[in-house]
């Protein structure tokens, strides 16, 4: 892995750790249950933010990080 890959890690799973804790808190706050997210359409705020973690999920995996 080349270092600017490997000094990109940790601000990627740094980014996703708040993402994730923004879109549960944001998806409770609306009624939502996280853990239901596959089956629930979402509002526009809540899908962005939806897209952001999955995009960085991918990233991630790109780089080899098992989640």
């Amino acid at each position: 892995m080349a270092d600017k890959t490997k000094d990109r890690v940790p601000e990627l799973e740094a980014r996703l750790r708040s993402v994730n804790e923004q879109f549960d808190r944001e998806m409770r706050a609306r009624g939502f249950d996280p853990a239901q997210v596959e089956n629930a359409a979402l509002p526009g705020a809540l899908a962005k933010l939806y897209q952001e973690r999955q995009s960085l999920m991918e990233q991630l995996n790109e780089r080899g990080v098992k989640l």
